[in-house]
């Protein structure tokens, strides 16, 4: 009969040896450092504003290729972005009311799930009106990521004590950057837009799901701290002190979507740039706000947000008006370049102020800057069409003068 492993450590020579030399002698033994993981949740909140502009800098990074597969003028392809807009602005309600009943965590999870699949659809859409429903949708999807992401975001910056905004929208302009490169490389090697964001859809869920995971102490907090707010209305237009953050993102968003939209053309129409070099203003709009957004959060800590909105709009009003009057096409993208590095720090402090007020105030805030990216690019192109580019061009140089005397007034901006 054997015995119990117990008896046989208790009967063996060894079990009866003292153990006090062994353990001096593991006392005494040179100690290894453990290695340990890095604090995952620590990288969500960035990891999900990279997310999200990856995703968004593909889906912009393949409009050409859509464009191209379903023969789409240009007229038509407004269509198809004015009806993202329209899906953007629309969404607002249906976000807040997701925030209120399931709190951000959920709302981000639902979003972020549904947003590959939209791209997917896209990209897949036979003809103009069924690419319009999807873009439609990806509005409302891409909306109502956006608004539980910089909820939460601004829920954990109160929380810490200390401005971290800036650094998370860098993230996103990263991310941004990254999602059309990576278009445009997928362009060079054949690959379909269908194809690109099947590839890219596991490894984007997979992504969302560490990322969900790293957020749940980050939304506890959050959701603890709404839950007393849950019978409040789900969605208001900023009014009063919250009208003129509202008025800051309009003008904002109407100034980045004017530069965005139309300063390649007004390269190429104005010094005669070529394909290769029109587009490097808006790689020097997008470069110089990603820098500016790395060093705004330890600018805000010294000098205050009002601050620095301020000086930001007077630094883009005088580089647009530099582009305007810019005697050759380096000066211009100087310019484009200066006004990025004036506009960045923007919507970064307006949805920080905004959040730390409620969540309905963040979804009217964005709601009112989604507005200003819906019109911007069309009233633009109007003012361009009866007067020429440099006089649109003007016109938002004027809007970021008018930013001005808006943020001085804005007392929320802090």
């Amino acid at each position: 009969m054997s015995l119990p492993a117990n008896a046989l450590l208790a009967t063996s020579p060894a079990s009866a040896a003292p153990l006090a030399p062994a353990a001096a002698l593991a006392a005494s033994a040179p100690s290894v450092p453990a290695f340990t993981l890095p604090d995952l949740r620590r990288l969500a909140l960035p990891a999900s504003f990279a997310w999200y502009g990856l995703l968004m800098g593909c889906w912009g990074g393949r409009l050409t290729a859509i464009k191209q597969g379903l023969q789409l003028t240009h007229s038509q392809l407004a269509m198809v972005l004015l009806c993202s807009g329209v899906g953007a602005v629309l969404s607002t309600q249906l976000s807040s009311r997701l925030l209120a009943r399931f709190g951000s965590l959920h709302t981000l999870r639902i979003a972020g799930l549904a947003l590959p699949g939209v791209l997917m659809a896209a990209a897949a859409s036979p003809s103009l009106p069924w690419l319009m429903a999807a873009a439609l949708v990806l509005g409302i999807m891409a909306s109502s990521f956006d608004v539980a992401m910089n909820g939460l975001a601004t829920r954990h910056e109160a929380r810490l004590l200390r401005p971290m905004m800036s650094r998370l929208h860098a993230c996103a302009c990263a991310g941004g950057l990254a999602g059309v490169t990576l278009g445009s490389a997928m362009a060079a090697m054949q690959v379909t837009a269908m194809q690109q964001f099947s590839l890219l859809a596991l490894p984007l869920g997979g992504l969302l799901w560490l990322c969900v995971k790293g957020l749940a102490e980050v939304a506890a907090a959050d959701d603890a701290a709404g839950s007393c707010a849950r019978s409040a209305p789900t969605f208001v237009l900023p009014r009063g002190r919250l009208a003129l953050l509202g008025t800051l993102g309009l003008l904002g968003a109407i100034a980045e979507g004017s530069i965005g939209s139309w300063s390649g053309l007004f390269m190429k129409e104005q010094f005669g740039a070529s394909d290769a070099i029109a587009p490097l203003a808006l790689s020097a709009f997008s470069m110089m706000m990603l820098v500016s957004r790395c060093y705004g959060d330890a600018l805000k800590a010294r000098y205050g947000a009002r601050a620095l909105v301020c000086a930001g709009a007077s630094v883009a009003a005088c580089g647009l008006g530099l582009a305007v009057l810019a005697p050759g096409a380096l000066f211009a993208l100087t310019g484009f370049g200066l006004a990025g590095l004036g506009l960045a720090l923007v919507f970064p402090f307006v949805y920080s102020a905004a959040g730390k007020e409620s969540k309905a105030a963040l979804a009217g805030v964005v709601t009112m800057g989604y507005a200003g990216s819906l019109i911007g690019p069309p009233l633009m192109g109007s003012i361009a069409q009866a007067m020429g580019l440099p006089s649109a061009i003007a016109c938002v140089a004027l809007l970021a003068a008018a930013m001005v005397l808006v943020a001085s007034r804005a007392r929320l901006l802090k």
